[in-house]
Formats: structure tokens, C-alpha cells, sequence
């Protein structure tokens, strides 16, 4: 899944190189941008140093008057002055920024400009499922957000547990205050240090100025502490002091400063486990898990697959990507499958088929052969169907029926049957080229009535007739 925050227009590639690391740092996803239409994203934008403005002008026109964005501009480029200007036409937050970017008034000009899209980020992110398990996290989700108790969300990688502390972070009544997050297995430990409490000028090599660091940042708001599991015995250890004590010293400074930040953690590993290894601090441990919240793996939930892809179709089509369609046999695959990825997995599968269907209904025979496996489809195969088509009705439906296997669970007749009717008229196509009239021909019906569920299925576009 795409989970972009901003889109950075920059011609200059010092400017631009800059602009993308201070996104990362202060826990955007940006994505670089190089002439490439915005339309309908919605997302965060950045505007620099543009040599066509008129273009950009046009695209950010295409967003509509129902978007969100954040424009960022700086002071000297050739846009600033025109939507800076009093009245200016703009669907979204204009902050001007100054180069050499300073990391004080960076970091506040993106707080002022994503104040707006704070309302999008909590309807875009948010859970879904309408199984037990699922219905049982959103209960505790809206039981430990009042409170400024320390959460472990645990569970397995693509489960969602990121989304989990934005949600307890966004219904607290710390929203209005940052929500920062850190990957503490991304980050070699001899520098996790300085990115947690910061570090003073000349601290270590390569420290030329002072920084703040993530709890800083994150003051009166949410540290989202990323697989926690992954942190150094020593770091744990520092964590632990802050954690019971509320105070911290940046790197090589001696001022002790107070914080006033709500911790949640989490990890797909067993830290109790880790714990008997010597792998983990068991003080630390319990600190950290005054409430812990475990996540469903996808598998124990599948009866939330077709809320779930609804869901990422909708965000496909939010960013003009498309949507697809799956059969009850490709369902039915699927909810055969393991799901090692989890939620993500199943995102970047629809997002996949959208590109490869567009508008489509993907049959099971059409899914990626990792996710059929050695599970029986139950659609009957294209060859095997025209096979069908030629042989005597009664042959025919012995074949049909041999070919086909009723699934425990049962299945909607009427999809069934609609499925091998597109399969046959597939196939009937492929035969023919594409003629219909060669393909009605075959399928023995009239060439109307060809067309008619040409339409009625989605397979007209392209076709001779």
C-alpha cells in the first residue's frame, strides 16, 4: 500500500535531497516527484523550485475544491508570491519556508500546514473488519485512549499495529499534539541514542549543530516506539530511566529536561520469550506493557476479506489507480491461503490485480499462482470449459460437474454460474479474436444477446464486432 504523506516537487537536487530527508526524519513517507500528474491524491505537496509554474498551477487546479493539500513553498521560488497573495485561489494550507532549511522552522511550518489534514489521516487509516476479533481490538482501542497508560501492541508484521497507536493517539486528547514515530530496529544502535533524546553541538563526530530528538519532538503528544523487540540492552536500560523518571539529557549535554510524552510500543516479536533468552529487560517489559493490545493475524479473521478489499478499493480508486472485482471462487481461494504478510500483503494483492484488471472480476485460475497453491478451484479452467463446449449436453454436464467441487462453506449458485458464463465467453472470444459475431457463433446464441452480456460483465471495450 502506498502510504505517501508528500510529494516533493524539486528541481534543484541539493534542495531536494534536503527537503526528503527532513520529510523522513520527522516520520513522513515523501515520494519524489518528476512531472508526474497530482490529481485527486489528496496528499501533502511540496512546491520548491519550479521552472514550469503554469503547469504546476494546472495540477494543483485538478485537485478540486474537496482536497486537502499542504504546500509548502519557498520564499524565492517563482509560485510563492502568487499563493501567498491575499484572496489566492487554493483548496488546502500554503506556509512559506526559507532555504538552507533550518530544522527548527522546518519542523514547525510542516506542523502548521498538516493541521488540515489531520481529518483526512483518520479516515483514511482506519480499522476495519467486522469479525469478533476485530470488534474486540476496537474496544480496547477506545477503552485505553483516554488514559496516558503505556500500550504494547503486539502481533505479527503487516498486521496493522502502527495504524493501532495513530488511532489510540488521534482519540486521545493528545491529537492536537505530534504523533512521532520510530523504527527502533532501522536504526543502528550506536545511533538510537542520539535519535530518541537528541544530541548537543560536537557531541560526536558529524554533530555541527544541536537537535532535538523524537521525545522532544514529540512533547505533550504520542512516541510510536517501532519494534521495540529490536533495541540494544543498553538502550533499553536508558529508555527504562526515562520511562520511570521522566527525564532524559540529550548526547553529550548535561541538561536534564523533563517530558511530558505517551509511550506506545510494539513488535512482532515474543519478548517474554526474549526475555528467558537475556535478549530483553523484564523491568523494562513491564513498564512498557500496562496494557497490552494484541493484533489478529489475517488468517484468524477471514471473514473480514471482503470488507477489507471494499476498503482498498476505495482508496485505489481516491488515487485514480481503479478497483477489482473478486469472484466467489477467487474469494474462496483465498481465504485457503496462509497469509504471511497479513493485512499488507492482501493491500499490495489488490492493488497489483487493479493495475492488472482494471474494473475487472479476477477469477480464482487468475490470481497469482503463490495464492492458489494447491488448493482445487473450483472455477473450471478456459480450456477445460471449451472442451466442454463441444462435447453432448448430458457429457457436458458430467464434465461440469467433475470439474467442480462444492466447497465446504457452500457458494452463491447464481455468482457460480455467472463466473462460468464468463469464463465460456472468455474463452469464445479468444477463439474467435475477439469477433462477437464469430464468438456468439460459437457460444450458439445470437449476436444480441452476446452483446447484451458483453455489457452486462464488463467485456465490450476492445472488441470487433
Amino acid at each position: 500500500m502506498d502510504n505517501t504523506d508528500f510529494l516533493v516537487f524539486e528541481s534543484n537536487p541539493s534542495r531536494s535531497d534536503s527537503v526528503m530527508a527532513a520529510l523522513q526524519f520527522l516520520g513522513f513517507h515523501p515520494r519524489r516527484i518528476d512531472d508526474q500528474p497530482v490529481a485527486g491524491t489528496g496528499r501533502g505537496i511540496y512546491v520548491g523550485e519550479v521552472t514550469d509554474a503554469c503547469l504546476l498551477d494546472r495540477q494543483l487546479d485538478q485537485l478540486g475544491g474537496d482536497s486537502q493539500a499542504v504546500v509548502l513553498v519557498a520564499d524565492d521560488a517563482p509560485l510563492a508570491s502568487r499563493l501567498l497573495s491575499p484572496g489566492a485561489a487554493f483548496a488546502g494550507r500554503v506556509v512559506a519556508i526559507r532555504f538552507p532549511l533550518r530544522y527548527e522552522q522546518f519542523a514547525e511550518a510542516v506542523r502548521q500546514a498538516c493541521k488540515p489534514l489531520q481529518g483526512l489521516r483518520r479516515t483514511e487509516q482506519r480499522f476495519v473488519g467486522e469479525s469478533r476479533a476485530m470488534a474486540r481490538v476496537n474496544s480496547l482501542i477506545r477503552q485505553v485512549a483516554p488514559f496516558d497508560s503505556s500500550v504494547l501492541v503486539l502481533g505479527e508484521s503487516g498486521t496493522g499495529k502502527e495504524m493501532v497507536a495513530r488511532t489510540i493517539h488521534d482519540c486521545s486528547s493528545r491529537k492536537d499534539k505530534p504523533f512521532i514515530a520510530i523504527n527502533c530496529g532501522a536504526i543502528p544502535a550506536e545511533l538510537l541514542e542520539s535519535e530518541l533524546f537528541g544530541h548537543e553541538k560536537g557531541a560526536f563526530t558529524g554533530a555541527i549543530s544541536a537537535r532535538k530528538g523524537r521525545f522532544e519532538l514529540a512533547e505533550g503528544g504520542t512516541l510510536f516506539l517501532d519494534e521495540i523487540g529490536d533495541m540494544s540492552l543498553p538502550m533499553q536500560v536508558k529508555l527504562l530511566r526515562v520511562l520511570q523518571e521522566r527525564v532524559f539529557e540529550r548526547v553529550g549535554g548535561n541538561k536534564t529536561q523533563r517530558c511530558d510524552v505517551r509511550i506506545i510500543a510494539a513488535t512482532h516479536r515474543n519478548l517474554e520469550q526474549a526475555i528467558v533468552d537475556g535478549k530483553f529487560r523484564e523491568d523494562l517489559f513491564y513498564r512498557l506493557s500496562v496494557f497490552p493490545l494484541e493484533l489478529p493475524a489475517l488468517r484468524e479473521r477471514l471473514e473480514d476479506l471482503p470488507v477489507l478489499i471494499e476498503e482498498f478499493n476505495q482508496r485505489l480508486e481516491s488515487r485514480g489507480v481503479g478497483s477489482v472485482k473478486f469472484s466467489t471462487g477467487a474469494l474462496q481461494t483465498l481465504r485457503g491461503y496462509g497469509w504471511p504478510g497479513n493485512v499488507r500483503e492482501l493491500c499490495n494483492l489488490v492493488e497489483r490485480l487493479a493495475i492488472l484488471y482494471p474494473h475487472a472480476e479476477v477469477r480464482a485460475g487468475e490470481l497469482p499462482e503463490r495464492y492458489r497453491g494447491n488448493v482445487a478451484v473450483e472455477e473450471p479452467s478456459g480450456h477445460r470449459l471449451l472442451e466442454v463446449m463441444d462435447t453432448p449436453v448430458v457429457e457436458a454436464a458430467r464434465a461440469v460437474n467433475d470439474a467442480a467441487l462444492l466447497p465446504e462453506g457452500g457458494i452463491d449458485l447464481k455468482d457460480y454460474l455467472a463466473d462460468i458464463e464468463v469464463g465460456l465467453i472468455r474463452q469464445a472470444l479468444d477463439a474467435t479474436g475477439g469477433v462477437v459475431a464469430h464468438a456468439a457463433k460459437l457460444l450458439r446464441m445470437q449476436r444480441t444477446t452476446l452483446v447484451e452480456k458483453l455489457r452486462k460483465y464488463g467485456l465490450q471495450n476492445g472488441l470487433a464486432a
